[in-house]
C-alpha cells in the first residue's frame, strides 16, 4: 500500500544514461561503459527502479553526436516485456519528426506496456540534428516552440481519432470495429495538414504521458499548456521555488489545475552511510576527471577559452555569453550553469566539479539521512514533486539510493510502499484524459436527434 498519513508523497524518474551521470563514471573501475548497448543491462537497471517503486525509467535522445545511445522505441519496447509496474519515458523531438509517425509509435508503446508509456516533448538540440535529417538549418527558439505546439496538438487529436469502445469484436453481428467512432481529424495548420484517423486505437492511457524538459521561456509556457511533468534543472532552493510557483501560476489560463503538473527537477546525489564517506566517493571520481577536457567543454558557454587559464583562477563570469545567446540549442542550460559560479564565487577547479557530477542540475553529497532531508525539504517547501535522479555511476550510485534513501523517506511516510496503480497515469496521480472527439460525437448525435423530433412535430 502506500503511505498511510496525507504528507505529499515523492516522485521518482531514474536518468539513463551510459556508465553514470558524472563525467568520469566511464573510467571507474565499477562502472561497465561497454553495456551501453547491451539489453540485458538497461533490464538490469529498469528492476532497481521496480525493486525501487520508481515512478519511470527516462531516456534522452538527439540525433546527432557520437554518443553510443540506443533508439528509445526499441531499447524501451524490449524492456516493457520484461517489467510490470515502472514507467518508459522516451525523448522525441518535434522539430525532426512527424506528428503521424509520433502519435503511432507511442501509441503502440503504450499498448505495448499496458499503459506505462511517456513522451518527453523537445523542439530540438542543434544545427547537427538538421544536418544528418536533411535540413538547411535549424530553426530558432520561438520558430521551434511554434512548430511543437502545433506539433502536441495534432498529436493529441490523432490518439483521440479512434473513441476507447471503438473495437468490439462482435463475432455474431460480423463487427469488429464501430466505423462511426473512428474519426478524422482534418487538421489544418501552419506546418502540419493531416486528414486522420490513425491507424492503431487509442493508447490504453487516453495519451502516454506529456513530460517536458526545460526551463526557458517558450519551454515555460509550452509545459504549462501541454505538460504533465516538467523536468528541469535549478541549483538552489530559492530558484527552485521560483521556477515551481512561476510555471504552477500559468496553468490557470489553460484551465489547468496545479496538480494537473508534476514539476521534477534533476538531481545527482552521492550517498554513502555517512558524509565522510560521501565526501571520498566524490572525490575519488572527482579526481578521474580530465580538466583540460572539462574546460573545453564548459569555454561553450563563454566568449574566451578557459584553457588558457589556471584551475585556481576564478571563473570569469565576466566573459559569459549572454544568456539566451545560444539561440539553436539548449537556451535555459546556460543559465544555470554559469549563475551557479557567479553565486559561489567558483574557481576553475570548483566549476569543473560541480559541473561534472549534475551536468547543469543540482548535485548533493552526503550521508543517507542528509540525502532524505535534502529531498524533503524542497518537496515540502514547494521546489520540487518529486526528482529525475542521476545516478553519478550506474549500477552501484542507483542501488544505494534505493536500498537506502527511499526507506528512509518511506519510513517518514514520503514515498509510496508499493505501486498505487497500473498505468504511469496511475502511479503519478494524474487524470485520464477524456476523449474530445467522443464529446463532439455526442454532441453531434443530439443535435441529430434535437432535429429528428423537430421534424417530427
Amino acid at each position: 500500500m502506500s503511505a498511510s498519513n496525507n504528507r505529499k508523497q515523492a516522485h521518482f524518474n531514474v536518468f539513463m544514461r551510459g556508465a553514470g551521470h558524472h563525467s568520469a563514471a566511464w573510467k571507474h573501475p565499477h562502472s561497465s561503459p561497454s553495456e551501453d548497448l547491451d539489453l540485458d543491462y538497461y533490464a538490469g537497471l529498469a528492476r532497481i527502479a521496480e525493486r525501487g517503486l520508481f515512478d519511470s525509467l527516462f531516456m534522452a535522445d538527439n540525433y546527432s553526436g557520437l554518443g553510443r545511445r540506443l533508439e528509445p522505441f526499441t531499447l524501451l519496447s524490449a524492456l516493457a516485456a520484461l517489467t510490470k509496474n515502472v514507467g518508459f519515458i522516451a525523448t522525441v523531438g518535434t522539430t525532426y519528426n512527424d506528428p503521424y509517425h509520433v502519435a503511432r509509435k507511442f501509441a503502440s508503446l503504450d499498448h505495448i506496456s499496458k499503459g506505462r508509456a511517456a513522451w518527453n516533448i523537445v523542439t530540438g538540440h542543434s544545427q547537427e540534428d538538421a544536418d544528418n535529417l536533411s535540413r538547411s538549418e535549424h530553426p530558432d527558439v520561438s520558430t521551434r516552440y511554434e512548430i511543437g505546439d502545433e506539433f502536441v496538438e495534432l498529436t493529441k487529436q490523432l490518439w483521440d481519432s479512434w473513441e476507447e469502445d471503438a473495437l468490439v469484436y462482435d463475432r455474431e453481428n460480423d463487427v469488429s470495429i464501430h466505423r462511426d467512432k473512428v474519426h478524422e481529424i482534418n487538421f489544418k495548420g501552419k506546418h502540419f495538414n493531416v486528414k486522420g484517423p490513425l491507424n492503431i486505437p487509442r493508447p490504453p492511457q487516453g495519451y502516454p504521458v506529456l513530460v517536458q524538459a526545460g526551463s526557458s521561456e517558450g519551454g515555460k509556457e509550452l509545459a504549462a499548456k501541454t505538460a504533465e511533468v516538467i523536468f528541469t534543472a535549478q541549483q538552489t532552493l530559492g530558484a527552485a521555488q521560483a521556477f515551481y510557483t512561476d510555471v504552477k501560476s500559468r496553468l490557470a489560463k489553460y484551465g489547468r489545475t496545479p496538480e494537473q503538473l508534476l514539476i521534477m527537477p534533476g538531481l545527482c546525489p552521492i550517498v554513502a552511510d555517512t558524509e565522510a564517506e560521501a565526501r571520498d566517493i566524490e572525490d575519488e571520481f572527482n579526481g578521474l576527471l580530465n580538466p583540460k577536457q572539462a574546460l573545453r567543454r564548459l569555454s561553450n558557454y563563454f566568449t574566451v577559452d578557459l584553457t588558457e587559464y589556471s584551475l585556481d583562477d576564478l571563473v570569469p563570469v565576466d566573459k559569459a555569453k549572454p544568456y539566451g545567446s545560444i539561440s539553436k540549442g539548449i537556451t535555459s542550460r546556460q543559465e544555470v550553469v554559469v549563475d551557479a559560479a557567479v553565486r559561489d564565487k567558483m574557481t576553475l577547479r570548483q566549476f569543473i566539479a560541480r559541473s561534472a557530477a549534475g551536468h547543469g542540475h543540482v548535485s548533493f553529497t552526503g550521508s543517507v539521512v542528509q540525502t532524505a532531508d535534502f529531498i524533503e525539504r524542497w518537496l515540502l517547501e514547494n521546489g520540487a514533486d518529486g526528482f529525475n535522479i542521476l545516478p553519478h555511476i550506474f549500477n552501484s550510485g542507483f542501488e544505494t539510493f534505493v536500498d537506502k534513501v527511499v526507506p528512509e523517506l518511506q519510513n517518514r511516510g514520503l514515498f509510496r510502499t508499493a505501486y498505487e496503480g497500473k498505468t504511469l497515469r496511475e502511479n503519478l496521480g494524474l487524470e485520464h484524459p477524456v476523449n474530445r472527439n467522443r464529446e463532439i460525437w455526442i454532441a453531434a448525435k443530439e443535435a441529430q436527434a434535437a432535429l429528428a423530433h423537430s421534424d417530427q412535430a
